[in-house]
């Protein structure tokens, strides 16, 4: 074998890997930043989401919503 065949060898191969590693750099990059983001949004959704369970929970355990329910229904059953 001569030098020019194994330099077009070499550069056949470089390409194969290049095509099969796919393109590095910006877009690696950005699909990561925007991986980054997309997880920092669903936690912070995820802690609002909690927040408000939490609250609704206070007001359904609370002995006055209980009695406000009870009073609906005797009024509902009043009327019917």
């Amino acid at each position: 074998m001569n030098i020019t065949a194994i330099v077009i060898v070499a550069v056949v191969c470089w390409a194969i890997v290049e095509l099969v590693n796919g393109p590095k750099g910006k877009k690696k990059d950005k699909k990561d930043a925007d991986q980054i983001n997309l997880t920092n949004n669903l936690e912070s959704d995820m802690a609002i989401m909690r927040q408000r369970i939490e609250t609704l929970e206070k007001i359904v355990t609370d002995e006055k919503y209980d009695l406000n329910c009870q009073f609906d229904d005797l009024k509902k059953d009043k009327v019917a």
